[in-house]
Order: structure tokens, then C-alpha cells, then sequence
């Protein structure tokens, strides 16, 4: 009798314990797939070599950037090795003043689609924090602009070719949610322009640059 007691007594006692256990324990470095949705601060200005010292010279496109983004993570150890590709939309769009050649330099346009792929390596810092850094090829559109007075355009005219870089952090919100916040750079040195009949220039450089502050959350599966 009293064995069976102490026996019963035993597995009240694992039943009760296991759930805190499992409670408690922390959770692992994110891996599979995963898919989710970002937003946050888009900009878009001359680069570098495009700067001048006149004020009010160098114009850029601000607007709200607001897009999905897919991916697949692979756990080492206490780093993440992952593969990811986002498609986004942008507001952002520019007047340019015709009383100073030197603006912008794509003329009245609004910023387009944009399509990134690319991969990152992170490592975990605390159970469920990852910080990362990022890096890939992105393919810009900017639409041109052109108003009647009343009615205003958007040719898809603009396809612009770069790189991008960038680091974040994300934070477990759930067993299979996420959340993240990242800043994002990206630079585009090769372009081509679309006429309205169809044709296409050959390539040629330009020196563009994004910065972007984004937020996110998403779902693993």
C-alpha cells in the first residue's frame, strides 16, 4: 500500500513540474521558414557624387515603405544563417525644382516597387533576441511623373540596379511569431529608362541612394 502511494504521490509530482519545465525553458534560435510583413520610413536621394553645396539642391523621395518579406533560417549553434527575399512598395515621390538643373536627377518621379534578395548571418544575445546584419541585390523601379493640370501619370519608366546592407534585431513574440526593427542602405549604380513605345536604353550608371527604417512581425512555420 505504501508503495503505491509513493508511486502515485511520484507522478502528481512529474505531472505538476513538467508544464513549469516546460515553461521555463528558453526559447531556441530561430530556424525554417518563415513569412511576414514590414513598413516603416522610406527615403530615396542623390548619392555621394551627386551632392552639392547649394541649399535646397538635393532633393529626395520620403514616403512610407510597406511590403512582404519570406525567408528560411538555419540554426549554428548560437548563429542563425538565413536566405530571404522582400517585395515593397513606397509613397515617396519628388517635385523637382526646373529653375535648378541639379536636383534629384530623374525629374518629377514617384518611387516604385522594389524587389530585394539576399541573405544574413545573426547571433543570439539573450533566449529569443537575435541581432543581425544583412546584405543582397535590390532592383528599384521609379515611375515618372507627368500632370496635365488636373490629372496626374505614372509611367513605369526607371529600373534601377544595386546592392543593399543593413542590421536589425528580432525578438520572439510567441512560439511562431516574431517581431524586428532594422535600417537598411542601399546603393544603385546601374539604370535604364523604358520610352513609352516600349524601348529600352542600354545600361548606364547612376548614384542613388535608400535609407530605410523598417519594422516587422511575422510568422515561422
Amino acid at each position: 500500500m505504501r508503495k503505491l502511494v509513493f508511486v502515485a504521490a511520484l507522478v502528481a509530482s512529474s505531472a505538476l513540474s513538467a508544464p513549469a519545465f516546460a515553461q521555463d525553458e528558453a526559447p531556441s534560435a530561430p530556424s525554417g521558414f518563415r513569412v511576414g510583413v514590414v513598413g516603416g520610413l522610406d527615403i530615396l536621394r542623390p548619392g555621394s557624387s551627386e551632392d552639392t553645396d547649394i541649399d535646397g539642391d538635393d532633393q529626395s523621395t520620403e514616403g512610407f515603405l510597406y511590403g512582404v518579406e519570406a525567408g528560411y533560417d538555419i540554426p549554428l549553434g548560437g548563429a542563425v544563417l538565413g536566405i530571404e527575399a522582400e517585395l515593397t512598395d513606397s509613397t515617396g515621390k519628388t517635385r523637382v525644382n526646373r529653375a535648378d538643373p541639379n536636383t534629384f536627377g530623374y525629374g518629377s518621379v514617384a518611387a516604385g516597387r522594389d524587389i530585394y534578395v539576399g541573405g544574413r548571418l545573426g547571433f543570439e544575445v539573450s533566449p529569443g533576441t537575435l541581432v543581425y546584419a544583412k546584405g543582397g541585390y535590390t532592383n528599384a523601379r521609379l515611375n515618372v511623373l507627368a500632370s496635365d493640370g488636373a490629372t496626374e501619370l505614372e509611367d513605369r519608366n526607371f529600373q534601377l540596379d544595386g546592392w543593399r546592407a543593413g542590421a536589425g534585431v528580432e525578438k520572439s513574440i510567441g512560439r511562431n511569431t516574431y517581431a524586428k526593427v532594422e535600417y537598411r542602405y542601399s546603393k544603385y549604380t546601374d539604370a535604364d529608362f523604358q520610352f513609352a513605345n516600349g524601348t529600352t536604353t542600354d545600361t548606364f550608371s547612376v548614384d542613388t541612394d535608400r535609407h530605410q527604417i523598417v519594422a516587422g512581425v511575422g510568422f515561422r512555420f
